[in-house]
């Protein structure tokens, strides 16, 4: 929002919400029936175009943005060191804003004139005028209306909500009020009229002109340089008729410098060309990939999670991740079997006391139980090739959460430890913070806790252990849980494990295996208290239910702005302070942190435990 918000700076759809692209739909039915009942001339091509080309635009958006994304989370040619944060992330989450008004204005158009239905696909004439009137009206136009808007009583009214944003992404470049945004289709809109009006209008030559404005805009405001010097040598005139990124990025640090749309010509020639635009350019060309010292390795769990990511849909990545909703689903439907390169890609990039860390992620969402033994080899193929590319980059740590699926599947990490026992990377799955996050979640003075769900992995184990060690009982309704315990702990703690045939209990440590019915049998006031998602979705309105593990990252961590799986955050945070403390020792395998050691270096290092209680 800018500092003092003007009149039409709202979008009149704002209150829709999610809902917005309805307002486009009739027009959408309309041109969809009119193609298919008309026949030959009578056909309008222009007006059939219009949705096939918002949802092109929607598509180079975020092709954009995912590229982007992962240029800058890699960190070559980064031009601006400064951090993204969910307010930037939320402020710029109605992007898709301005693609709506151009379909509606389209639409409009269309039905005012009518004159679209003679509009032919190609005209060569109407291109070559299209690119002459960007060139000198529109560019020129926008200079100085751009420079207008930098004066204190538009900027603070309008233009301050887009310079709120210093560290650009692609789609900053159209993060702007209402009224400023219909301004910019105004001058964008004298190509399209003057073709029409000397009667050299073609479909290509609109859309192709729409196209080539996304390009340049989205391109400009990339926060990484890539257009080589090569392209400049060859052609030296070139640098008054394109700008590059680091020439506009310039402009949302300078403010009152590099002013033009695409063409700094106009910059030139009244002398507002910032005079560090060449050293700027030169400097971010030359420079090199940053390398971690910490990497959290994740992956895709299912198709839909893919566009959850941060290379996805922003919206989604700062918000829990749901698969429940069904645009979700809808997307589900075309997500790739599984992208079939085997090398990681590099997804965040986060700094926390000059500490650089990045989040890996892997190639697939195949990883569950149950996979055969050559699957099994696969995976671990994949997982072992990104433990050799961090130990080749020299990351300290390696930390990672669902990628440990137990002793079946890669004796819970330990397989690549041992396998390559030289390594100087440190491997961390995060068990020992989790342990610690549970057994700090649960109250006081508790003398007996209610153990139900699944045994498959070691946090369990630790959880159980921790909780035998301080005299708390274990009760469990499974025969086969109760012996596996009493198996698994020496005699002085075999005696705390308890064979129970009631579910009276007030404590309750919940996992995957929990049914309905059995929650439903628990004693009113009862605490849930997960050491994994919990796996009911409807919850009983006269219990409390504990968050799964987790922790309040500290202030210093710059450049967090998408939300993570409950599994991962407790690894990634170990990771973390493993680096941070210089510990020497391997966590994974049989072996865990000891909880009270690593649960105080969390905290010495700011990260703060978080407890939500809620009722249904």
């Amino acid at each position: 929002m800018a500092s003092q918000p003007g009149l039409l700076t709202e979008w009149p759809w704002r209150k829709l919400g999610s809902f917005k692209y309805l307002v486009l739909a009739p027009w959408v039915v309309q041109s969809a029936y009119s193609f298919i009942i008309n026949q030959g001339e009578e056909r309008d091509l222009f007006y059939y175009f219009i949705f096939p080309f918002i949802i092109w635009r929607m598509l180079h958006s975020q092709i954009w943005i995912s590229y982007a994304r992962y240029r800058t989370a890699k960190g070559n040619n980064r031009i601006v060191d400064k951090s993204i944060e969910f307010q930037q992330v939320d402020r710029e989450s109605n992007w898709d804003d301005h693609i709506i008004l151009n379909g509606l204005l389209f639409y409009l158009y269309n039905m005012v004139t009518r004159g679209a239905i003679k509009f032919p696909l190609w005209r060569g004439d109407g291109v070559i005028l299209t690119i002459l009137l960007h060139a000198g009206p529109v560019e020129f136009l926008y200079y100085w209306f751009h420079r207008a808007l930098h004066h204190h009583f538009l900027y603070s009214r309008y233009h301050s909500h887009h310079h709120s944003s210093i560290v650009t992404e692609p789609i900053t470049s159209v993060i702007h009020p209402f009224a400023e945004i219909f301004m910019y289709y105004i001058l964008f809109s004298i190509p399209f009229f003057g073709t029409i009006f000397t009667g050299t209008n073609s479909i290509v030559a609109f859309l192709g002109y729409s196209t080539y404005s996304d390009m340049m805009n989205y391109m400009g405001h990339c926060n990484f340089e890539f257009i080589p010097r090569r392209l400049f040598e060859l052609f030296p005139l070139l640098k008054y008729f394109m700008y590059t990124p680091s020439f506009h990025s310039l402009h949302h640090t300078q403010f009152r410098t590099n002013y033009s749309l695409f063409m700094p010509i106009y910059d030139y020639i009244y002398g507002t060309v910032d005079k560090s635009s060449d050293s700027l350019y030169e400097t971010s060309l030359k420079r090199q990939e940053e390398s971690p010292d910490v990497v959290h390795l994740t992956h895709f769990t299912t198709p839909d999670s893919i566009y959850h990511s941060r290379l996805g849909f922003a919206s989604w990545a700062a918000s829990p991740y749901s698969s429940s909703k069904w645009y979700h689903k809808l997307l589900t439907l075309w997500s790739p079997s599984m992208l079939s390169w085997n090398q990681p890609i590099v997804v965040e990039k986060h700094l926390l006391n000059q500490l650089n860390l990045q989040t890996w992620a892997m190639p697939r969402y195949i990883f569950h139980y149950g996979l055969s033994s050559r699957q099994n080899e696969a995976v671990n193929a994949l997982i072992e090739g990104a433990i050799l590319k961090a130990e080749k980059e020299n990351v300290k740590v390696i930390s990672f959460g669902l990628l440990n699926q137990g002793q079946e599947l890669n004796k819970n990490g330990a397989l690549y430890t041992q396998k390559h026992p030289n390594m100087k990377l440190k491997v961390v799955d995060g068990s020992g913070l989790a342990v610690a996050a549970v057994l700090h979640s649960i109250p006081k003075g508790t003398r007996q806790v209610f153990l139900h769900g699944n045994l498959s992995n070691k946090m369990t184990y630790a959880i159980v252990k921790a909780l035998l060690q301080d005299g708390v009982q274990v009760a469990t309704p499974c025969k086969d849980q109760f012996e596996i315990l009493r198996l698994r702990f020496a005699p002085d703690l075999q005696n705390n494990v308890i064979l129970s045939t009631s579910y009276a209990h007030e404590v309750w440590l919940v996992g995957e295996g929990l049914e309905r019915d059995e929650q439903k049998r628990a004693p009113k006031g009862a605490i849930f208290i997960p050491f994994a998602q919990f796996p009911i979705a409807q919850k009983r309105k006269d219990c409390s239910y504990y968050n799964t593990p987790a922790m309040i990252i500290p202030d210093t961590l710059e450049n967090m702005h998408s939300c993570e799986k409950s599994d991962e955050r407790m690894a990634r945070i170990a990771g973390i302070v493993h680096a941070l403390e210089g510990w020497t020792e391997h966590e994974c395998g049989d072996t865990s942190m000891e909880v009270e050691k690593v649960w105080i270096a969390a905290l010495k290092h700011g990260f703060k435990p978080f407890y939500n209680i809620n009722r249904a």
